[in-house]
């Protein structure tokens, strides 16, 4: 069999159909999750867990998994650039916090 049928270049389209019924078209990789300490890495796809397991040692690999790692800002947008410019697709979520009234 060509060698095509067995390996994927590059992300594949998801398309869900949620219980309401609506189609919806997403696709991600990695998940950035800013917070009070820096930002949380949430790999989504199979590409992304392989991707970060090339940029960190393997001692973390579970913590990242489980997306239990978080890293410096600073690092996290160099660390964004990186996986785009591999063709990952990389998501930032800017953190919203709640200020309480006086």
């Amino acid at each position: 069999m060509p060698k095509s049928l067995f390996v994927s270049l590059s992300t594949k389209l998801i398309l869900a159909i949620p219980p309401n019924g609506y189609k919806s078209k997403f696709y991600m990789d990695i998940v950035l999750s800013d917070n009070r300490n820096g930002t949380q890495i949430e790999p989504k796809s199979v590409h992304g867990i392989l991707w970060l397991q090339t940029h960190f040692e393997s001692k973390h690999w579970e913590s990242i998994i489980n997306g239990l790692v978080i890293i410096p800002s600073k690092d996290s947008e160099i660390l964004a650039q990186d996986a785009q410019k591999a063709g990952l697709n990389v998501n930032f979520i800017n953190s919203l916090s709640q200020i309480d009234k006086i």
